[in-house]
């Protein structure tokens, strides 16, 4: 999957926002919350996204993958897909979505109605 591919799919998830920071980055956020952010870390092609823990113990030994730089140092749990084989693309959109739903999830309900979540 491209960067485009990626970044399209990131902006048709609903009330999601999107800025560039950190070096160029793409960023993308619900209600002020961070979902996924593309080409973190030094890599044009990085993927970084948060998991559930168990995931995360799954995903941080896989070849292509490893814990997010800076993320998951501050104990967070996120992956970064930095290098091949990593996800399928089906795979990968699969967890950019939990993503945005565990950011959706940490929403207040006042917010979460407000944006028609």
């Amino acid at each position: 999957m491209t960067r485009d591919d990626l970044k399209a799919f990131c902006a048709s998830l609903p009330q999601t926002t999107h800025v560039v920071q950190w070096g160029n980055s793409d960023v993308y956020k619900v209600g002020g919350k961070l979902f996924a952010v593309l080409g973190m870390g030094g890599t044009s092609n990085a993927v970084t996204f948060k998991v559930t823990h168990l995931a995360y113990e799954i995903l941080s030994d896989s070849p292509g993958l490893r814990p997010a730089p800076y993320l998951a140092s501050r104990g967070m749990k996120w992956i970064q897909q930095y290098d091949e084989p990593g996800l399928s693309d089906d795979s990968l959109r699969d967890h950019i979505r939990a993503s945005y739903d565990m950011a959706v999830e940490k929403l207040t309900k006042k917010l979460r109605a407000e944006l028609a979540l």
